[in-house]
């Protein structure tokens, strides 16, 4: 019974996990890759630029990872729950291969063969959903392992044996 509650933990958590991640991965490119923090922090700021960034386009990139991330992310997350994988290293691994492959899978914005975005703040998308998901749903990988194993230490034969009766 304890096994089928944690399956069903599990059946909550990972798509939480998942949404999640792909949220913080959205930010960090927004905010990496169309650089608004030195939009906004410089001198030359451009209010509706930052605000049309953030309100408008934030969500429409949100659906469209969401979408795209879902494949790629789900081979590592299924691999991490069929072995109960815990290893943050393994979680920000599997997002930052997860965006690269995603990111791939976008095409050219136009015949310039310039791509929509830079790498890096692709790879720094992934490893951030990928530790945000290790935080929300990866530290409690595999619904048959429990997380927190009681410990039983038996007693040594000799101390568990009980007395010589006298008769």
């Amino acid at each position: 019974m304890d096994n089928l509650g944690r399956l069903l933990l599990r059946f909550v958590l990972v798509p939480v996990g998942y949404f999640i991640a792909v949220l913080a991965g959205t930010f960090v490119i927004v905010i990496g890759s169309w650089k608004l923090v030195p939009l906004a922090a410089g001198a030359q700021s451009d209010a509706a630029a930052v605000i049309f960034g953030v309100l408008f386009a934030t969500p429409i990139l949100l659906v469209i990872l969401l979408g795209v991330m879902w494949l790629p992310a789900s081979v590592g997350i299924l691999l991490s729950e069929a072995l109960a994988i815990r290893s943050w290293m393994f979680h920000a691994g599997n997002g930052a291969v997860a965006a690269w492959i995603g990111w791939g899978l976008f095409g050219y914005l136009d015949d310039s063969r310039i791509p929509l975005n830079e790498p890096l703040p692709v790879i720094a998308a992934g490893l951030a959903g990928g530790l945000v998901y290790w935080g929300v749903a990866g530290s409690s990988a595999g619904f048959w392992r429990p997380v927190f194993r009681s410990r039983r230490t038996a007693l040594p034969p000799s101390l568990d044996a009980r007395p010589p009766q006298i008769r």
